[in-house]
């Protein structure tokens, strides 16, 4: 009864509802998790508002698989993120370089589509059309910091 979760927007910040709506998950159980696991570490703005970025959305996803469909624990489960994340810094280690998580940050063809279209008949469609692009060419400035934060996380531990 796995429920197929939607793709991950091409975007930097995430709210917790969007966050909630993209994992399959409600709120409140976000800002438990944030407890339980420590890697899980949202900014903070105004009015303690949380904004997620990607790879939190995706650890988010690791963490449901694991609860939800893999049926274990609260505390098996940050045991098994635990050996997850050391795996990804041996493998870093050993010179393998995938950067997980990219494949899933796709772009809605048919929402691109739609906002260019609108963006010739008045502001609000060219706003959105102009906030995808930006997106999109944001992509390989994102990929980078994220090999950065990789390469400060893999000599910070």
């Amino acid at each position: 009864m796995e429920k197929t979760l939607p793709p991950i927007p091409v975007k930097r910040y995430f709210t917790i509802g969007e966050v909630g709506d993209l994992c399959g998950v409600k709120p409140h159980v976000l800002r438990y998790w944030e407890q339980e696991f420590t890697q899980l570490r949202p900014m903070k703005r105004r009015g303690n508002r949380r904004y997620y970025q990607h790879h939190e959305v995706l650890m988010i996803r690791r963490i449901r698989d694991l609860l939800y469909d893999q049926g274990f624990t609260i505390s098996g489960a940050r045991n098994k993120l635990q050996e997850l994340v050391q795996a990804e810094r041996d493998r870093r280690r050993s010179g393998e370089m995938p950067l997980e998580g990219m494949e899933t940050m796709e772009i809605d063809q048919e929402e691109f589509d739609a906002a260019v279209k609108d963006s010739t008949s008045g502001t609000n469609g060219a706003n959105h059309a102009k906030a995808i692009i930006t997106d999109v060419m944001q992509l390989p400035n994102l990929r980078r910091e994220l090999h950065e934060i990789r390469e400060l996380l893999a000599f910070g531990h």
